[in-house]
């Protein structure tokens, strides 16, 4: 089955837009980033364009008493 240009843009956007609403808590959370990152990547390969833009990545850890977040942004 083959997928459109189209199609192959729109699912590289929805992925997108899921990778900048991940947060990461535990390694469930973490694993499903990655796939979504390999998800992207291969997407990008199908449409024939360089990931030459990484995606950004928000890091949630938990304050001492477990309250708090604190959000620090890094990128691959």
């Amino acid at each position: 089955m083959a997928l459109s240009r189209g199609t192959v843009e729109t699912l590289i956007d929805l992925v997108e837009i899921k990778l900048s609403c991940v947060e990461v808590y535990d390694r469930d959370d973490a694993r499903e980033l990655a796939r979504l990152e390999q998800s992207r990547r291969e997407l990008l390969a199908l449409a024939g364009r360089e990931d030459n833009e990484p995606a950004e990545i928000v890091k949630i850890s938990r304050g001492a008493r477990g309250r708090g977040r604190t959000r620090s942004t890094a990128t691959h």
